[in-house]
């Protein structure tokens, strides 16, 4: 075991270490590239149309308003700008008999994420960019990286590609950072089936045209096995959007199919949430570890923002390849609707094909009103099948968030979820509450 896993290191080594002096040398030999004439009628009719990526994704989208400027540095040889986010989790809970029964849950607030995030653009290289993610990992109580790598520009091919730790480019609410969705938390199911990040290659590429987005990743856990990230040993994914229109005419309509294999983690799989609530204690759905060889992941995906009001839904069919239990099959997604009362619209990354950070039309501090955001969600998880009894949670979530500016939000958050497991069924009514901020 120990001669393989070194085996697979050394190869991931070999392997990143000969693709990056090849996309170095290519760098180094043209100039860099105009990325900003991928599509100018799309950026003039729709100014909220953000058409640039570098090697931090969605985890580095700026503020438009920039306050500060000593976390920045231009120099001779590279360029880096040093960002970081802190999230402050509040979460109750009034439980019935039954729920009581199945979590075991306690009211409490408490760190939520902490992080550090470097990135950048490589002056002698100009088509690499490169980003250094660090967070603090509360459950383990230690600091690990997080998005961290470099990533080429290849605009013959209409792409880049990455080399490092990041999003595998499925579903569109996980590659997106936690602080810019429109809810507090994701779906339960889409944290069941889905790991926040690996380590991997992945290809993002584009239509100059801006109507066609996809991307491919390649990843491995040679060196993420003990992450708690980690579900898989290798999984390929890719995600393929077709956009009908971009403008402010009609807006935004992101239409996606998405697919996922992935290995079994040493043999094993296991597919397990939280109710939605970072803080909870006990997991609502999960399958425990059960035999299986890989799974297989198929995602559809819709999202419409006219404007201010924005409709979305992922839904996720995940087929089980397990000959000791016979094969399960799990589901589950989620709809939901938001809306800016203060008139804003949620910025769409062309290139990245997800949307960005909200941008008040005034800010508390310039004596305005910040964004004010109404959303309601509905989602629904199904892990039962075949002689896996791992429960069917669903949970309506109505809350508002106040973008007090483009680096403070607050989130107020109620919802109601029932969730059926261990032969009962039991219901709960949270009460959610959010600090953010973001540099």
């Amino acid at each position: 075991m120990n001669a393989a896993c070194s085996a697979s290191r050394g190869t991931w080594l070999v392997t990143s270490t000969s693709l990056l002096l090849a996309i170095s040398g290519v760098a180094q030999a043209q100039p860099a590239p105009d990325m900003s004439a991928l599509s100018p009628a799309i950026r003039e009719a729709d100014p909220s149309i953000n058409t640039s990526l570098d090697a931090a994704e969605s985890d580095g989208d700026l503020p438009r308003r920039r306050l500060i400027s000593w976390n920045e540095y231009d120099g001779r040889f590279i360029t880096a700008r040093l960002g970081g986010g802190f999230l402050w989790d509040l979460a109750g809970y009034a439980q019935d008999e039954n729920s009581e029964a199945q979590m075991a849950l306690t009211n409490k607030g408490d760190l939520r994420d902490f992080r550090l995030l470097l990135k950048g653009q490589l002056k002698f290289a100009p088509r690499l960019s490169y980003t250094i993610g660090y967070m603090y990992d509360k459950a383990r109580e230690q600091w690990s990286f997080r998005q961290t790598g470099i990533m080429a520009e290849v605009p013959e091919l209409y792409g880049s590609i990455f080399v490092g730790r990041t999003k595998e480019g499925f579903s569109t609410s996980k590659i997106m950072v936690g602080y810019q969705g429109w809810t507090n938390e994701r779906a339960a199911i889409n944290d069941a089936f889905l790991p926040i990040l690996a380590d991997g290659i992945k290809w993002s590429g584009y239509a100059p045209s801006g109507k066609f987005v996809y991307n491919l990743g390649w990843f491995t856990d040679s060196r993420s096995e003990n992450e708690t990230f980690n579900k898989n040993d290798r999984q390929f994914a890719a995600r393929a959007v077709w956009l009908p229109f971009t403008g402010t005419n009609r807006g935004v309509l992101h239409l996606a199919l998405e697919g996922r294999f992935a290995a079994s983690n040493d043999g094993f799989l296991q597919y397990r949430s939280k109710p939605e609530a970072y803080q909870a204690q006990s997991y609502a759905i999960d399958t425990g570890k059960f035999s299986a060889e890989s799974a297989v992941t198929l995602g559809i995906e819709t999202y419409y923002r006219p404007g201010p009001l924005m409709f979305g839904m992922e839904y996720f069919f995940n087929q089980v390849q397990s000959e000791e239990e016979n094969d399960p099959f799990f589901h589950g997604g989620e709809v939901f609707v938001s809306y800016l009362l203060t008139g804003e619209t949620k910025p769409y990354n062309l290139r990245g094909a997800y949307f960005e950070r909200t941008s008040p039309a005034q800010t508390v501090f310039e004596g305005g009103p910040g964004a004010w955001e109404l959303v309601l969600r509905m989602s629904y998880a199904d892990l039962n099948s075949q002689d896996i009894h791992g429960g069917r949670f669903w949970r309506i979530t109505p809350m508002i968030n106040w973008h007090l500016s483009d680096n403070i939000r607050l989130e107020f958050v109620t919802g109601y979820g029932v969730l059926d497991r261990f032969n009962q069924t039991g219901s709960t009514v949270f009460f959610q509450s959010r600090i953010q901020f973001q540099l």
